[in-house]
C-alpha cells in the first residue's frame, strides 16, 4: 500500500512530490495523459522565479520531475480510470491496475477550453496561446495586432494585459456586450488600444501552411457576413475545464467541477488533499500551483504523522 499517491505531474503535483519525497513518504506520482501538465505546451516561461532568461516549459517540468525522483518519488504513466474514496485505504484504478493509498493529493490540473478548429491545434505555440501572462511578452507579439477570443473576466484581463505589448488588441465576442464584471468591462471598453468585435466568432486561423498566425477569419452571427482580420497572435480565453471528472460524486466540487477545500488543502474527505489548477480558478499560474503543491504536501505529511501518534 502507498503512503501517498499524487495525481498529476504539473507544477502542483511535482512540487508536492518533491516535498513528500523529502519527508521520506516515497510518493507515487500518476502522470496521466499529459505528463508535465499545461506548462509543457508553453514554449518559453519568463515569469517563473529563478530563470532570468526564461525557460522552456517542457524543460522546467522535466527538471521538477528529476528533482522529485532524486528524493525517492516514483512516476507512473497511465490514465486514472476510477477512484473509490468512500473508505480507507483509498483505491485507485490506473489502466486496470488497482492501487491502495493511505492519502491522496489531487493535482490533476485543468485544460483550456478550445474553440475546436484544426488550425487552432496546428498553430498552438506558433501564435495561438491560452495565457497572455505566460506568452504575451514574447517578441513575436510585440508591436503587432493581437486577437483575444472571449467576453468574460479572463478575456478582459488578457486583453488589458496585452495592451502592454501589442499595437492593437481585438476582443472577439459572440454577443453584443461583455459577460465580464462591470469594472473589468469598463476598463476594457475605455482602453483606446482595445477594439471590440461584437457578435462574431472565429471560424479559422491563418496560416498553418507557414506555421505562424497571420490572421483570423470571422463570421458575424447576426448578419452572416464573413471577414478576415490580420493579426500576429490569437489568445483564446473562453474558460477552463478542470480535470476532475473521475472524482465526481466522491468529493465536493463547485458547479464547474473545481475541487473545493475545507481547511488549507484538505478536501471534505479526510486524507484527500488538493492543489493547483483543478482547485484554483482565479490565478492559474505555475508559481501559485507550485505553492499549493507545497501546502498540500505539508498538510498530507502532518495527516500521515497523526495516524501514527
Amino acid at each position: 500500500m502507498e503512503k501517498v499517491v499524487i495525481i498529476g505531474t504539473g507544477c502542483a503535483g511535482l512540487t508536492a512530490a518533491i516535498y513528500t519525497a523529502r519527508a521520506n513518504l516515497a510518493p507515487l506520482v500518476l502522470a496521466g495523459p499529459m505528463p508535465g501538465g499545461l506548462l509543457t505546451t508553453t514554449s518559453i516561461v519568463e515569469n517563473y522565479p529563478g530563470f532570468p532568461e526564461g525557460v522552456d516549459g517542457y524543460d522546467l517540468m522535466t527538471r521538477m520531475q528529476k528533482q522529485a525522483e532524486r528524493f525517492g518519488a516514483r512516476v507512473k504513466f497511465g490514465s486514472l480510470e476510477g477512484v473509490d474514496l468512500s473508505s480507507k485505504p483509498f483505491r485507485l484504478n490506473v489502466d486496470g491496475e488497482n492501487i491502495e493509498a493511505q492519502s491522496v493529493i489531487i493535482a490533476s490540473g485543468a485544460g483550456h477550453r478550445h474553440i475546436g478548429l484544426d488550425s487552432e491545434q496546428k498553430l498552438e505555440t506558433r501564435g495561438v496561446t491560452y495565457c497572455a501572462t505566460c506568452d504575451g511578452a514574447l517578441p513575436m507579439f510585440r508591436s503587432q495586432p493581437l486577437v483575444v477570443v472571449g467576453g468574460g473576466d479572463s478575456a478582459c484581463e488578457e486583453a488589458h494585459y496585452l495592451t502592454r505589448f501589442g499595437s492593437t488588441v481585438y476582443l472577439i465576442h459572440r454577443r453584443d456586450q461583455l459577460r465580464a464584471s462591470k469594472i473589468m468591462a469598463d476598463r476594457v471598453l475605455s482602453n483606446p488600444k482595445i477594439k471590440p468585435v461584437w457578435d462574431s466568432v472565429v471560424t479559422d486561423i491563418l496560416d498553418p501552411k507557414i506555421n505562424k498566425v497571420t490572421a483570423v477569419r470571422l463570421r458575424n452571427l447576426k448578419t452572416g457576413a464573413e471577414s478576415e482580420l490580420p493579426c500576429a497572435g490569437v489568445f483564446i480565453a473562453i474558460g477552463h475545464i478542470p480535470n476532475t471528472q473521475v472524482f465526481r460524486g466522491q468529493i465536493t466540487m463547485d458547479e464547474d467541477g473545481y475541487v473545493q477545500s475545507t481547511h488549507g488543502s484538505q478536501t471534505n474527505v479526510e486524507g484527500v488533499f488538493v492543489a493547483g489548477d483543478c482547485h484554483d480558478r482565479v490565478y492559474r499560474q505555475a508559481i501559485t500551483a507550485a505553492g499549493e503543491g507545497c501546502a498540500a504536501a505539508i498538510d498530507c505529511e502532518r495527516y500521515l504523522a497523526g495516524l501514527h501518534v
